[in-house]
């Protein structure tokens, strides 16, 4: 056993675990953040993206003993408890940039981290910066509106500004996601390009 000390969520845990432990086990079997989800185990989806001290990573691929001493944000701790949704969850919600919801904990964790890169996103920007996270229901049309308008919002842009307009889908859509039911009707599939774990 190997002790670690980390702050999750502004609490501080202070734990003895196992070497090999993942973080996101760590996560979920010690801590109880069940919101951070394990989807393929491989890295392949982004379903368990948390931050790790400002940054987001994949936590089926960091080992909890690598996070200690560092800070890592999850799903639950973006917002308050009780306290109003943080931004682009709040967009995720207003656009339906969802539909079963099993990816939307880790699509919202990394998109929190392109908004802070880059405040202002075009469609093809936001589609390379999800391109680690993978939806299999969307389409992921309203998953880039709802971080365009998210972006808006943190921007303070809301204010007498026109709507973020939808996504075109001209995007190259991968061999292996394919377009799914809940895409709007085109010509082209509607995923983003370049899926890579």
């Amino acid at each position: 056993m190997t002790s670690v000390s980390v702050k999750v969520d502004g609490v501080r845990y202070s734990d003895d675990v196992e070497p090999r432990m993942l973080l996101v086990q760590y996560l979920r079997e010690k801590l109880g953040k069940v919101g951070t989800v394990v989807g393929c185990d491989t890295s392949n989806c982004g379903a368990c993206t948390v931050h790790l001290d400002g940054t987001s990573v994949k936590s089926c691929a960091v080992l909890a003993v690598q996070a200690d001493g560092a800070e890592v944000t999850t799903i639950e701790g973006l917002s308050p408890l009780g306290g109003p949704l943080h931004p682009v969850q709040k967009a995720f919600h207003e656009h339906h940039g969802l539909q079963c919801g099993f990816c939307t904990p880790g699509m919202i964790m990394q998109a929190t981290c392109l908004l802070a890169e880059n405040p202002d996103p075009d469609e093809q920007e936001v589609r390379e910066g999800l391109e680690g996270n993978m939806c299999r229901c969307t389409g992921y049309q309203n998953i880039v509106a709802a971080v365009r308008a998210a972006g808006q919002e943190m921007r303070g842009a809301t204010a007498g500004t026109a709507a973020v307009a939808p996504p075109t889908g001209a995007g190259r859509a991968p061999d292996r996601v394919p377009a799914t039911a809940g895409a709007a009707p085109s010509d082209s599939s509607e995923t983003l390009e370049g899926q890579r774990p």
